[in-house]
């Protein structure tokens, strides 16, 4: 599958993302969108991000902009950074996916892009350099201010918890450490890797959960704590090494900020219905949850199933103010789920009390997007076809959603939401159900389901 730019960004095989292709997508960027000040510029660990930077920089200094270079930083840092300093951004990473691939990310002086800044960038990838900007120029700050601010958010409210940290290859990971032990609490370091390890927190992998299960079989831990490659998914899991799923975060997140309005994407849980006062549902990506957060007036917040958390008003910390930051965040959604393990005796005692909707999600990788799209299609418009699929699960369709991918609500309390990639040959199967146990079996079923019809 060739390079595509869409909802996630610009992603693909680093061997296809060439300086004219990234070359292209900048300067789009810089001719039809706000860049304000100049283009701020972060990347992730991957071994091909620092070469990719240099492409984003040589592409934007040729349309005449100042280019800063934050090195390497978790996404929400640099988007903290560059919107304080009135400037855009360009974030070098492929988030979760293999280190074979990469990808960009842009975010205008105002944040994320929207569809409508998309759409302009794709009609503008024949623009030319203009004149050559400044010399770029480097800051080594982002981290600090991303930690001052919840710092002054939450004082010392971690003290005397004790976190692990799965580091693996999280661009963050440094990061993580410092700022919670400036919380208070005492950390132990897990799982730092060498190499780029590909972290998916939405579909957590069996053997990682297995890791997780032991380090905390192994260390007295309250919890333990990680994200994806460049810090904008969190994942947590509790004293036992139970991962806590990332609309379940969200979940505790938003009523710990006192929340009223939640927008989320159809793969979040229903429970979402029964702890906000409103729920919008949109399609999955975070350009959808900002348009339905931007429509939306007053406490607004948003989340995905990944489990990043956008915060759509100034709001408090239990030590100080937490202002707006609407591009998706990993820290806090982390540290709302380890206060409220403090509150409660337990993060599992925490999540017991959301409401009893539990998911669970994976992808079954190698299946084209043109296969997953047409299978998908033809259980939409075949009512005989889907009920002969949900057949097999001993399921009966009582409605359906359309928004993204096709979602069909069951009889039982069952959810069964297929929904094929955007940026990789995948089919990615989410289940709901009333226990999180029910939920990995309708998971596990469906994929052995789905991989002997798609994959044989």
């Amino acid at each position: 599958m060739p390079p595509k730019f869409g909802t996630s960004g610009l992603r693909g095989l680093v061997a296809e993302l060439t300086p004219d292709l990234i070359g292209a997508h900048v300067m789009a960027f810089v001719a039809s969108c706000p860049v304000g000040n100049g283009i701020w510029i972060g990347r992730d660990l991957r071994g091909s991000s620092p070469a990719i930077s240099k492409m984003v920089a040589n592409a934007a200094s040729a349309m005449g902009v100042q280019v800063t270079d934050a090195g390497a930083v978790p996404t929400p840092a640099l988007a903290l950074a560059s919107m304080n300093a009135g400037c855009a951004a360009v974030m070098v990473t492929g988030s979760h996916i293999p280190d074979d691939r990469n990808g960009i990310k842009f975010y205008t002086p105002d944040g994320e892009i929207t569809k409508a800044h998309e759409t302009a960038i794709l009609a503008n990838l024949d623009a030319t350099p203009t004149h050559s900007g400044p010399e770029p120029i480097t800051y080594s700050g982002t981290e600090a201010a991303y930690i001052a601010r919840y710092t002054r958010a939450y004082g010392t409210a971690l003290a005397g918890m004790r976190i692990g940290v799965y580091s693996h290859s999280a661009v963050g990971r440094d990061l993580m450490v410092n700022l919670l032990t400036q919380l208070g609490a005492k950390i132990t370091e897990l799982g730092r890797a060498t190499h780029f390890v590909p972290v998916d927190t939405e579909a957590v992998p069996e053997d990682v959960r297995a890791q997780l299960r032991a380090w905390a079989s192994s260390h007295p831990l309250d919890a333990i704590v990680s994200t994806d490659g460049d810090g904008d998914r969190p994942l947590v899991a509790d004293a036992t090494g139970t991962v806590v799923p990332g609309d379940v975060l969200g979940q505790i997140t938003g009523t710990a900020l006192g929340a009223q309005i939640a927008v989320t994407p159809v793969s979040s849980n229903s429970g979402a219905e029964q702890v906000f006062e409103q729920v919008i549902r949109t399609r999955i990506g975070s350009p959808f949850v900002i348009a339905g957060m931007e429509a939306a007036t007053g406490r607004v917040v948003g989340y995905e199933a990944n489990g990043g958390f956008l915060l759509g008003y100034d709001a408090n910390g239990p030590a100080g103010p937490l202002p707006t930051l609407m591009t998706r965040d990993a820290v806090l959604p982390i540290l709302a789920s380890l206060m409220a393990a403090k509150a409660a005796g337990s993060l599992a005692a925490a999540v017991a009390t959301q409401p009893p909707r539990f998911t669970a999600a994976d992808r079954l990788q190698g299946v084209a997007t043109e296969t997953a799209q047409a299978f998908i299609a033809d259980l939409s418009t075949q009512d005989a076809a889907r009920a002969a699929f949900l057949k097999r699960f001993d399921l009966t369709e009582a409605a359906v959603d359309r928004t993204d991918g096709l979602r069909m609500i069951c009889t039982g309390d069952r959810i069964v939401h297929l929904r094929p990639s955007g940026n990789a040959p995948e089919l990615r199967f989410y289940a709901e159900a009333d226990s999180a146990e029910a939920a990995q079996a309708l998971l596990d079923q469906g994929l052995d389901i789905l991989r002997a019809q798609m994959v044989g």
